[in-house]
């Protein structure tokens, strides 16, 4: 029966794994919250902060039941109904509970029932009656004089540190003395996660393909339409973005740009900020809680003209939607692992479609489903075929390995066109996607092998720290002095990593600097940015790194590029994974040649009549992209398929199996249309941070056919029998096997 209340009833979407939004009464004593607010509920025997979804008049629950809103938090709504629709989508789309949705879309500070206020500092200024007087003729009082002079020269006023650093310092007693004669006042100023407005600087003249894509998205300001920017690397697709921020900005709309990792932003925001006539606010994980929350106001108030984050910036509230700018869009980064698994590229889709603003995918190497989206005329393919400049494209060699001598990875071939670009003055840079000095330390007696003794994995050798370490799970210790096999002291390293290519470059090329960019030479705060600086400064001029190599950075001088191994990716048993090989390669390659200089790519192989890999070379990444469609499309996979993944892993092996065959049989009793199950089957590593992994595969031609069997699918997993002994989770359009 339901309850009929004068009471209004308060829907609460709060964090954990609840399938829908809770009902409350709102307090007895105030105005009702308002949908999108926040406010303090119990939970069990716990207090938490929920987001008002919905307010009504009636419940399924008896009135006497519901429990009371603690605290309204805020008075107004934190996140506006446009996005309150787009995460209400997002959690039915990826089938995650509407909580944790909703509270993945606010900074940790809300979260913890924090004021939705910026931080303030106290700021000094003059007042009306201090901008009257003429510092001229206060000769008696020089003191007085030079701070107003100061004050003069900052409108917005000073805060007492910066003073301080004015020379020749120590004005408290000053400030005083002119604060009491009313000539300035003290003020309390937010503090955002932004800088003030800049001078607006012109940027260089367009080509034609560069203006033709800026009047192509900005023909369409005010209205969906999702564009795809392919162009070569160094092509300028930047340079399209800061004109269409320009645009929006002059037309007073914000610009949303999401970037896929931490380690592009620092340039981008100053090349933004160097630019750009307006303040430019910054959202990701490596700045602190404080920041991130004024940051995120910042965007909300329409404070900040532009907003660049990564993954979970997607989110972000905005006062004047725009424009939403996606670059890298190709990168699995945009992707969530763990968790809410969401990809923030088809979000900021979404969201476009929701806001009436046009979307903007920059890659020069596009995902494949956006390739498949242009090709059904969802998506409009905007072209950059030449770097701006009129900088030639870099030569590209196939270097055959097959019998050839290799010295830690490096042949003889690579080696000679190395010192020919050092001695011409050139910078080289090395693609290795192997971090560590050897990925596996061997017995050299009994062939013991060092493996993980919680993953399905061997152990990486870090020689410069002595230890062996997982790369899976994080699983470390001292390396061994003697083999635990057989007592044996002649271990060694199989294998390259790049703290081992790194030293071999050290030993070869004595004369010049080396330096190494990976997750381990850059682990303390700053070290990217140093490394990158001292490259750029031409201090280093060789460069051996990982993937980070391949996001985005400019080097002038780097005239020769080398990868060392381009097999990883040929014979995977992941059906993307050749997709990732040529993104990789051709990204990596792009830093070649980017600055007037002519430009060399060397691709080692031992497979250099691989067609794949020809063709990629050849005749570049949309005919390699091409040819992979076409097997993608006769093998049913996406993106002409849309698939779902049903991950299960508990502590032992039969578990998962038992959860997921239970799974299998729920689902095959709704009879679903178009649909077809795979499985279970182990995952492609079973074991992993001591826990036994599977899954199941649920595939579908039909995007709508496969939503519908999950809808009527997943709401009765958590009754299984066995649902209890794993830990399982849905992955939407999954993009890792």
């Amino acid at each position: 029966m339901k309850s009929e209340s004068p009471i209004a009833i308060c829907r609460v979407a709060v964090p954990g794994p609840l399938p829908e939004a809770l009902d409350y009464r709102v307090p007895e004593r105030g105005e009702p919250p308002v949908p999108g607010a926040r406010v303090r509920v119990d939970l069990g025997r716990r207090q938490v902060v929920g987001v008002v979804t919905a307010l009504a008049s009636t419940s399924e629950i008896p009135r006497n039941r519901l429990r009371p809103v603690r605290e309204v938090l805020d008075e107004a709504s934190l996140l506006d109904d446009t996005l309150m629709a787009l995460l209400t989508w997002a959690a039915d789309y990826y089938h995650h509970p509407v909580g944790e949705v909703l509270n993945q879309a606010l900074p940790v500070l809300l979260r913890q029932g924090r004021e939705a206020q910026a931080a303030t500092r106290s700021v000094y200024r003059l007042s009306d009656a201090g901008a009257q007087v003429d510092p001229a003729t206060l000769t008696r009082a020089p003191r007085q004089s030079a701070l107003l002079a100061l004050l003069r020269e900052a409108p917005g006023g000073l805060s007492a540190g910066e003073l301080e650093d004015e020379p020749p310092g120590n004005w408290g007693g000053v400030l005083r003395a002119v604060v009491e004669r009313g000539w300035v006042e003290r003020i309390e100023r937010a503090l955002d996660a932004i800088d003030g407005p800049c001078p607006a600087r012109a940027g260089p003249a367009l080509n034609e393909a560069q203006a033709a894509a800026v009047e192509a998205v900005r023909g369409h300001f005010g209205q969906f339409a999702p564009h795809l920017l392919q162009g070569v690397t160094g092509s300028g697709k930047t340079e399209v973005y800061l004109q269409l921020i320009e645009a929006a900005l002059a037309e007073g709309r914000q610009t949303l740009v999401l970037v896929p990792e931490i380690a592009l932003t620092p340039q981008l925001v100053r090349r933004f900020r160097s630019r750009l006539a307006c303040p430019v606010a910054v959202l990701h994980s490596g700045l602190g809680e404080r920041e991130r929350l004024d940051g995120w106001l910042a965007a909300r108030s329409g404070a900040a003209g532009v907003i660049i984050g990564t993954r979970s910036a997607v989110f972000v509230p905005w006062a004047r939607p725009g424009l939403i700018i996606v670059d890298e869009e190709h990168d699995g980064s945009f992707k969530q692992h763990e968790g809410f698994r969401y990809h923030a590229r088809d979000v900021a889709v979404k969201r476009a479609h929701l806001e009436s603003v046009p979307v903007l995918l920059g890659s020069a190497t596009p995902s494949f489903e956006s390739l498949a989206n242009v090709t059904r005329g969802q998506y409009t393919r905007l072209r950059l075929r030449e770097r701006a400049g009129g900088a030639a494209p870099p030569r590209v060699e196939l270097l055959d390995l097959r019998r050839q001598t290799l010295d830690e990875g490096l042949s003889l071939g690579l080696m000679d066109r190395m010192q020919r670009h050092l001695e011409a003055e050139g910078q080289v840079l090395l693609f290795l996607n192997r971090r560590g000095f050897a990925p596996t330390l061997l017995c050299h007696d009994c062939g013991w092998v060092a493996e993980c003794p919680r993953c399905d994995a061997r152990m990486t050798w870090h020689q410069g720290d002595g230890r062996i370490r997982c790369h899976h799970c994080g699983h470390e210790r001292n390396r061994p002095r003697h083999c635990p096999a057989c007592g044996s002291v002649s271990l060694g390293g199989l294998g390259q990593g790049t703290e081992r290519v790194e030293a071999a470059l050290e030993r070869h090329f004595p004369g010049h600097s080396v330096a190494r960019l990976d997750r381990d030479s850059t682990r303390r705060k700053g070290a990217l940015e140093a490394v990158l600086e001292d490259v750029r400064s031409g201090r280093h001029r060789i460069l051996v790194g990982t993937q980070m190599l391949a996001k985005g950075h400019h080097f002038p001088d780097v005239t020769l590029v080398g990868i060392l191994d381009a097999d990883q990716g040929l014979f995977s048993a992941d059906f993307r994974a050749a997709e990732r090989m040529a993104q990789m390669m051709v990204q990596v390659a792009g830093r070649a040649g980017r600055a007037g200089r002519a430009g060399e790519v060397v691709i080692q192989t031992h497979h250099p009549d691989h067609p794949l890999l020809l063709t990629l070379v050849h005749q570049g990444y949309e005919a390699f992209a091409e040819a992979a469609l076409a097997e993608r499309r006769v093998a049913g996979l996406p993106p002409y398929t849309s698939l779902v993944l049903l991950r299960a892993e508990a502590t032992g092996q039969q578990a998962p199996n038992d959860f997921l065959e239970a799974a299998r049989r729920s689902l095959e009793a709704l009879r679903p249309d178009s649909v077809q199950i795979w499985g279970p089957a182990p995952a492609l590593m079973e074991r992993r941070a001591g826990r036994y992994r599977a899954q199941l595969m649920i595939q579908s031609a039909s995007r709508p056919a496969l939503q519908r069997a999950l809808r009527a699918w997943t709401p009765g997993l958590a009754q299984l029998p066995g649902a209890r002994k794993v830990r399982w989770v849905l992955d939407v359009d999954a993009l890792e096997m």
